[in-house]
């Protein structure tokens, strides 16, 4: 046998041996990929399970990037929520620390390689962030990353987010095994975030139901208001994961929206705050009824008049209480400045809670003025009944009194009988403006109401803020001797001093005295409340001295001899020889 035979023999022997060594390792590298691809699926099950167990939205967001970090063995993982005008409304991370994160500073908002995946939602892989075409570049302080992994979140066809991995774990790119299962993990993850989107909203309608019927029984039961609605905005505030709730009604005047009841952040500054209704965007919800939705209310130059300084807020819903053209008041909602803006769904479940709570409102006022009405007929009974019987009797002991006077011989008796005489005067002065008091409602109805009428109404209407009614004394026949000009002037200053009594004084006592006697027209308005403090805006006031001024008369705001304040503006007024009134 030749050398080339024996050589020819020896390699057909060695090579069946090398083609079974290179079978059994091919074998087992596919093993070890099915067997890694088994563990994969597993994985990617387990996190479909996982993060489709709760119906908690947040914590769904949370699970579903730590799902995705751990299937892609991803150092750096986020999820970012889209908001309005393709940008990042949130931005959930984990690898990154909190430190790490107020070092970097602001989250991204969807610029660069982020912002190409929100303009194309479809899959994205780059083995160098800073060399894809489309890169942002870092900010300072930020962790050094390179490979790059991104697939959308569809939600029933829309997109709701992007999930973001960077830094794969022993520096190897990104394969199209992870784009695979990622996108998987995003298709499950579509599912469980309707579900819990579906869950919040009926949570919140649930909510929303409950806060309606607690408002509706509070109001029709007869509860305080004030009470009733600061019990509403607390609720609609949870509903809408709100920092702060404003419920804003007309005053009397209907010249300002005040702040009647407000919950959460600095509520305590704005509560009872008056907004021109003319200069200020409560104003022109509450003039239009249009919603309004702003992303940046501390930004918003129409907001600048509504917010106080040391009340930073960002986004913030404003709705009005009715319809259009029966708009009661205005209903807000805010977050904190810088806080995530408000998704379509809150905005129509606060529309939803303002339509509903004005109309409990209104069935309020009726129930309101069904009891008034009882109550405007016991007021006609006890008025004839003072005036028959009460008035009459003090007037025939005054005149005993009066006969005993002139035939009393003792100046002791005499100076008695006469003060007991001052006293029944008196108190039928007292009584008689209690007659008319009580059929003020009445008089106001008239087509051209009188000066004690409309001064009855003016105290009427602030007893609500006052928490009781202001006492009224009439001296002299005011209806006759007060010009139209001048009770025009009057009761403006009227409205103004009570107005500051109800909001700044703090009172538990206002008495009100209109006195005319021909010359001179006097208005006296005392409280006991805190007084006016130093250094107090004093514009209303000056106001008040410069219709006194315009009319030639007086105006002067003293401390009471008891505490509280004693505003007197007096007036003069002029009359002819027949006895007819002057204009002046």
């Amino acid at each position: 046998m030749s050398v080339d035979d024996r050589f020819g023999d020896e390699v057909s022997r060695v090579l069946p041996q090398l083609r079974i060594d290179e079978l059994l390792d091919e074998l087992q590298t596919r093993l070890a990929a099915v067997r890694s691809s088994r563990d994969r699926v597993r994985q990617l099950l387990e996190a479909v399970v996982g993060i489709g167990s709760g119906l908690d939205l947040e914590t769904a967001l949370t699970r579903i990037v730590q799902a995705a970090a751990t299937l892609v063995d991803a150092q750096y993982g986020a999820l970012g929520v889209l908001g309005g005008d393709e940008r990042l409304a949130r931005f959930i991370t984990v690898g990154v620390s909190e430190e790490q994160i107020a070092r970097i500073g602001p989250y991204p908002e969807g610029h660069g390689l982020l912002g190409e995946l929100i303009r194309r939602p479809e899959p994205l892989r780059t083995e160098d962030l800073a060399t894809h075409p489309r890169s942002y570049g870092f900010p300072a302080n930020h962790p050094p990353m390179h490979s790059f992994l991104g697939v959308p979140i569809r939600v029933r066809d829309e997109v709701f987010g992007n999930l973001y991995m960077t830094e794969k774990h022993g520096g190897a790119p990104f394969d199209a095994d992870d784009e695979a299962v990622l996108a998987a993990l995003a298709a499950a993850a579509g599912v469980a975030i309707d579900n819990a989107r579906l869950y919040d909203e009926a949570r919140r309608r649930q909510a929303w139901l409950e806060a309606t019927n607690e408002l509706t029984r509070s109001l029709l039961s007869g509860s305080d208001p004030s009470s009733a609605l600061a019990e509403f905005v607390s609720q609609a505030g949870a509903i809408a994961q709100a920092d702060l709730t404003l419920v804003a009604l007309p005053d009397s005047e209907g010249e300002d929206l005040v702040l009647v009841a407000a919950n959460g952040l600095g509520a305590e500054s704005l509560r009872d705050t008056a907004l021109d209704i003319e200069h200020s965007l409560f104003g022109s919800v509450f003039k239009s009824g249009r919603v309004e939705n702003v992303a940046d209310a501390a930004a918003d130059p129409r907001s600048k008049s509504d917010i106080a300084p040391d009340t930073p807020l960002g986004p913030m819903i404003i709705v009005p209480l009715g319809d259009a053209g029966q708009v009661r008041g205005v209903l807000a909602v805010a977050r904190a400045e810088g806080g995530t803006a408000f998704d379509d769904a809150v905005v129509q479940l606060v529309s939803g809670l303002a339509v509903q709570a004005a109309v409990v409102l209104e069935l309020a006022d009726r129930r309101r003025d069904s009891e008034l009405l009882s109550l405007y007929a016991d007021r006609d009974r006890i008025g004839r009944d003072l005036h028959d019987l009460a008035i009459q009797r003090l007037f025939a002991t005054s005149m005993s009194l009066q006969g005993a006077y002139k035939i009393t011989q003792k100046p002791a008796v005499a100076k008695r009988v006469a003060q007991a005489i001052g006293d029944l005067d008196d108190t039928i002065k007292v009584i008689r403006s209690t007659i008319f008091a009580l059929h003020a409602h009445e008089l106001a109805e008239e087509d051209a109401p009188s000066v004690r009428a409309q001064t009855i109404e003016a105290c009427e209407r602030v007893a609500e803020q006052l928490g009781f009614s202001p006492s009224v004394r009439f001296t002299g026949p005011v209806d006759t001797l007060v010009p139209e000009d001048v009770a025009e002037h009057l009761l403006a200053v009227l409205r103004e001093a009570l107005s500051n009594a109800a909001r700044h004084a703090r009172a538990g006592k206002v008495d009100v005295e209109v006195a005319a006697d021909g010359t001179h027209v006097t208005l006296t308005v005392i409280d006991d409340g805190v007084g006016i403090p130093a250094g107090g805006r004093r514009s209303g006031l000056a106001n008040l001295a410069e219709r006194a001024q315009q009319l030639g008369g007086r105006f002067s705001a003293e401390p009471g001899v008891d505490g509280g304040t004693v505003l007197v503006w007096d007036v003069p007024v002029e009359r002819n020889a027949t006895g007819d009134q002057l204009s002046l």
